[in-house]
Parts: structure tokens; sequence; C-alpha cells
């Protein structure tokens, strides 16, 4: 079989694996005694080890098998989790991720990782303060697991865990024939044929075939299902002829647990009892044979009964490529409609709305096919958070808002790396140490927010933290020293200015250089990178109370709905999902408040904003007209009225970059093509909502 073809697969699912095996670790971490999240977490471990195993990854598949080992332990009671444990288990972790970043690639997945190995081990062995009085009795466990030998495969083994919760009894039989029997396969045959009748063999060894064939010196062992006690199953098989010895053991579930995690393993080590059952000579069935086949039907439809994957891993690349073609298509069904309602004719203009239709309904899928949950970025950000607060000493608690908001797939990719540094930057200069916050009067845990809502069509993440804010001479102290200000312009800036100097390049006002922070990068690529996809970035600060950090992205970078308005002779659009309402409103209805224009909407005064003046608009005045049309729109609570002269409509418009070429236009976020070939510009209201 070629592995190659499945490698995408594996490395996609081994990231899905790894970071649940993350998020449960965290969600342990905080409530240690819930062992329904070890379940979950040794289920993921469990996955992943027989995925890498499948593949080839040794060392993967090898460290993955010690830590279930340490999960194990804990899920069965005889080990509790406390800090080294936890320790251990994320470097488990980050190993394991080195290891899939390597094979993704190329690589063959090796690491050293022979210390975290060692810590594993001797948790196992119980070398840790609090867990020596467990070891005992994981040694005394694992002895007696051990007196059983597993042979079954992992269906097997789910048969028997099944019956046992049902209720029936599950036994290991082990069957001694006497040496000097003659006929030892008539004698293991009456075994069998007594068995079935108060119950069901489930696996053999050696194998049916072998037994039939008299391949065993003189003892066999099987697993059974019955009601029967061991001991009547002991004293049944006694009273046949011939038999020497037999032991029967009852297994219960923490046994058939035990055993659960080798039974691969187990099968691949020993090929006979790996065979199927096949009848016996005479053409009928063997008990054991007729029992494997019966309890295979049972199950079939529980292994293939359960609904098909209905979900598909596809390319970015080729949803860009759907993208792009929809976006043109778009472009001409604009155009279309334009001569349709020109040309006046029933059939063309019943065959273009019809079309308006289907490619409507076609592109809510397309655009659904690229939106993507915000917490597959932020998923990964408690682990992060849990980490650098261990190593500055600090106690931080991530709260995550609005994790189900949805983003284009585009920004999704390239917005992580930002939001990592703002994160560090809040936990690092942003909330104080223990002794700090104890100090101040605040409680010895910092508080982060995260989050993330739907305003308009952006979308805003704020990252907020509750510590000591941000010194505006401090920042323009250290922006002298390094030669950014001269002290003359220092002087000259205000406290909100100055605090946007946190933006300039190898700024920064650790007083110490860590592996956190303090080397003059960061923020400053967050702000070109949020920039880059038509975003924003801005600072909010109080001293003594905390720092917020605000980033504005687009929804979508393609296809929005749009309000497309004309002032004088140039066209504007303007995202329906920002505006609130439209109206018309007098001269005397506007007011002039510290000299701007105010206008009372809906029991408040909101301002009022001139477009023409803004772009410069030589033939519109709104000011000339005794009524102005406007359209309010919205950024989160605030409010803003802006001036225009007509309004065209609304209409489903294709945003194009307006390119490296062109400085950054305050107040405008793209262009569009109309269906008449002109172009008009994209207005963004979030840029006049201060």
């Amino acid at each position: 079989m070629d592995m190659n073809q499945y490698l995408s697969m594996f490395i996609d699912e081994s990231n899905d694996h790894l970071q649940s095996l993350n998020e449960s670790m965290m969600g342990l971490e905080a409530n240690p005694e819930d062992l329904s999240i070890v379940q979950v977490i040794f289920r993921s471990a469990h996955t992943l080890k027989g995925m890498a195993a499948t593949m080839g990854f040794e060392d993967l598949a090898s460290l993955t098998h010690q830590m279930e080992n340490v999960l194990d332990l804990v899920r069965n009671n005889k080990l509790r989790m406390q800090d080294f444990i936890f320790d251990t288990l994320f470097k488990s972790l980050d190993a394991l991720e080195s290891m899939v970043e390597d094979i993704t690639g190329g690589g063959e997945g090796k690491a050293d990782v022979s210390a975290i190995v060692s810590s594993l081990q001797a948790i196992v062995r119980g070398e840790i303060p609090a867990a020596a009085g467990a070891a005992g009795e994981v040694a005394a466990a694992a002895q007696t697991a051990a007196d059983v030998p597993v042979f079954l495969d992992e269906f097997q083994y789910s048969v028997l865990e099944q019956s046992l919760q049902e209720g029936h009894k599950v036994l290991y039989v082990d069957v001694a024939i006497r040496k000097d029997c003659q006929l030892k396969a008539v004698r293991a045959y009456m075994v069998f044929d007594l068995l079935e009748r108060s119950g069901e063999v489930i696996k053999s060894f050696p194998s049916v075939q072998d037994i039939e064939q008299e391949k065993f010196d003189h003892s066999f062992s099987l697993y059974y299902i019955t009601q029967k006690e061991a001991s009547e199953i002991q004293a049944m098989i006694l009273n046949l002829s011939e038999i020497d010895k037999v032991t029967a053991v009852a297994l219960d579930q923490e046994s058939l647990r035990q055993m659960g995690q080798d039974t691969v393993a187990a099968t691949a080590e020993a090929p006979a009892p790996a065979k199927e059952a096949a009848p016996p000579a005479g053409g009928n069935a063997s008990p054991a044979a007729a029992a494997h086949a019966k309890e295979e039907a049972k199950a079939a439809p529980a292994r293939t009964g359960g609904a098909p994957s209905r979900t598909i891993r596809v390319d970015i690349e080729r949803l860009d490529v759907l993208m792009n073609l929809f976006s043109e298509l778009l472009i001409d069904r604009v155009r279309l409609e334009q001569l349709a309602s020109e040309v006046q004719n029933g059939d063309l203009t019943e065959t273009v709305e019809h079309m308006g239709r289907v490619s409507g309904d076609l592109q809510n899928i397309v655009m659904k096919l690229r939106m993507v949950p915000v917490d597959t970025v932020f998923n990964r950000f408690p682990r992060m958070v849990r980490d650098l607060a261990k190593s500055l000493d600090k106690k931080i608690d991530l709260v995550v808002t609005g994790a189900e908001t949805e983003l284009d797939r585009t920004v999704i990719d390239e917005i992580g790396d930002p939001l990592v540094h703002l994160l560090r930057n809040a936990v690092d200069h942003g909330v104080e140490g223990i002794q700090e916050r104890l100090a101040a009067g605040k409680s010895d845990t910092g508080t982060v927010n995260l989050r993330a809502f739907h305003s308009g069509n952006h979308v805003f993440i704020e990252i907020e933290d509750d510590g000591a804010g941000i010194n505006p001479q401090k920042i323009l102290q250290s922006a002298i020293k390094k030669g950014i200000l001269t002290q003359e312009q220092a002087s000259n800036y205000s406290d909100d200015e100055a605090i946007q100097l946190l933006f300039a390049p190898g700024f920064s006002t650790a007083e110490v250089i860590s592996d956190v922070s303090g080397r003059g990068v960061g923020l400053d690529v967050v702000k070109s990178k949020i920039t880059s996809l038509g975003g924003n970035v801005v600072v909010y600060s109080t001293q003594g109370k905390g720092t917020n950090f605000s980033v504005q992205l687009p929804l979508t970078l393609s296809i929005i709905a749009a309000m497309l308005v004309r002032l004088g002779s140039e066209k504007y659009a303007i995202p329906l999902s920002s505006i609130v309402e439209t109206g018309i409103v007098k001269q005397s209805q506007i007011r002039t408040i510290h000299g701007n224009k105010m206008l009372e909407f809906r029991n408040s005064h909101i301002p009022l904003v001139s477009l023409s003046r803004i772009f410069s608009i030589p033939d519109y005045d709104e000011s000339t007209e005794e009524e102005t049309e406007i359209v309010v729109v919205r950024k989160g609570e605030r409010l803003v009225a802006m001036a225009v002269q007509d309004f065209i409509g609304q209409s489903e418009i294709v945003i194009k970059n307006l390119g490296k070429y062109l400085p950054e236009v305050q107040g405008i976020s793209g262009a569009t093509i109309l269906g008449d070939g002109q172009v008009a510009l994209i207005i963004d209201p979030n840029a006049f909502i201060k």
C-alpha cells in the first residue's frame, strides 16, 4: 500500500488530535478529579498512536504509547494527577507537535525524547512524590492482568467489553488434556461443544484450525461469554474424560481495560490466533467459529450502520479559484441585469431574474464554504497563555468569548501570528506580577479577555487585560532614548499619539530582553499584517486599570451586499451590513456643536459626516441643498450619519483591492466594477466612527 497518498490526511488528523489533547489537558488541569476528561484524552492518544504506527512513524507511536501507560493508571484510579505529571504530559504533547511538524516538512518524525520517556516511565513506576502509595497497587494489578494472555483483536475485545456491560460474565479458560490422550482434537471439540451449550466462545488459542489438526501441545485457551460462574464452568469441563486440568478466571471491566490497550500489539505478535476460525471436517461449523460469526453478525450493524462521513477536506487554493470564477460571474450578472432593464424584453428579463436567484444561492454556498469560526485560531491560545504565565511566575485567567464568530478562511490563516504577539504582550507587559497586583489592591490572578464579535461588515477581535495600563510618558521617554523622536517632537504628542508609538518598528519599553518580549519586534509586525488584510488595530489604555488592543478585520475579502449611492458624478458603495437606516433631513435639523455638525436621531445626537468634503467631490455640496439624504451607519454602539446625494439601490458587489501602488486611502476599503463597467469606491464606515 502506498502510504504517501494518506500522508496529507494523517497530518491533518494528527493536528486535530493534538489540538484536542491540548484542550482536554487544559480542562483536566482545571478539574484534576474529572475522569471523563481522562477517558477523552486516552482515546485521542490511542487513536494518534494507531495512526502513527500504521504510517510507520515509530518514534511518534512509541512516545504516545508511553503517555497511554500514564493515562491508563489515572483513569483506573491508580494514580492521581499532579503538577509534575501535567508538565510531563504537556512536554510530551510539544514533542509530538514537533514530530508532526517535521513530518509536514518532509521529515521522518524523528526526535530525541529519551528524557520525556524516562519521566513517563518513572511516573508509571511510582517514582514521584505522592504516587508511591499507588505504585504497589499498580504493580499488583499489572501482574494480575499479565497472567491472562491477550490474543484478541480490537473487535473481539470490544465484543467482550460490551457483553460485560450488558451483565454477562466474561471468562478466560485454560484447558490441559492428559498427555496420554490419543485423540486430543476430539477431546478439544467436546470441550467446545460443552461450552457452546452454556454460552459463546469468542476466541481460542491456538486457532480452531490448528486444534482440529492436532497442532497444539495438549493445552489450549479461550475467551468465553456466559451467565455461569467460573467455578461451574471449571467443574463441567473437568467432568469430561481425559481432561487433566482446567483454570477458569472471571474478568472484570478493569482488567479488560488494562488488556485493551495491548490487543493490537498482541495480535500482531501472535500470527496463529489471528487466523479465522474454519469449520471442522464433516461440514459443520465448530462452536468457536459459530460463536465468532454470530457475534460478528450482531455487531455488524453497529460497525457499519452509522452515518458515513459527510465532510471532506478541500485545498484552500481550490476555494480561491472558485471564488475568483464566481466573482467574474457576478460582474457579468450585474451587467446582464442592467442590459435587460434597458432592452425591456420579457423573456430576457425573466431569464436574467432566474439567473439572479440561482447565482444568489450559489453565492451563499460559496461564501459559507470559506467561512471558518475563529475558534480554529483561538483554541491554541489557552495552552500558550498557561505556559507563558508559568514561565513568568504569574497567575493568568484567559477568558475567551465569541469563538463561534466566523471569518473568511484567508483571514483566519493570516491572523494567528498577530494575535499571538498581542496575547504575549498582554501576559508579559500588561498583567503585573503577583506582588505588584497585591500591592495595588488587585487579585493575585490577572485576567486577559479574548473577544470576537461582528460589527457591520467587519469582525472585531479584542485582547484586553486588567493590568497596570500604558504610561504615555514612559513610551515617549523610550522613543527619545531610541532616537525615534526628539525631545521637542515628544512635547507636542498627546497621550493617544504617544500610545500609537507602540506600533513603531523596533520600539519596545521592556527593560529586560526575555524569551517572551523586549526585542523590539511584534507590534509593528502586527499592524502591518492586519493592514495588509484590509483591517486596522487600535489600542485603548487606562493607567491602573488595563489595556485593550482592538483588531478590526473585514468579514470577507471577496463579495458583499452594498448600497450604491451617488455623489455628484461619482458612485460609491456602502456595505449593507453597516447601515442602520436611510432618510432625508432638512438643513434646519442640523446643529453645529463645538465646530462639528450633529443631527438629532432617535432621541440622541449623532455626528453628520460630509462625504463630499472628505473626498473633495467638485460637483456636489450638501450644504447648498435644502434637504439632504443620509445613511446612518453603526460601529458597535456608536452611530454616524453620512450625507449623500442620491440612492441608486442595493447590489451584490465584488471587492477589488486598490493594489500596492495606491497609498492607504482614509475611509476607502476597496473598489468594485459596476454593471456598466464604471468603477465605484467602497466606503469603510468604521473609519468615520471614532
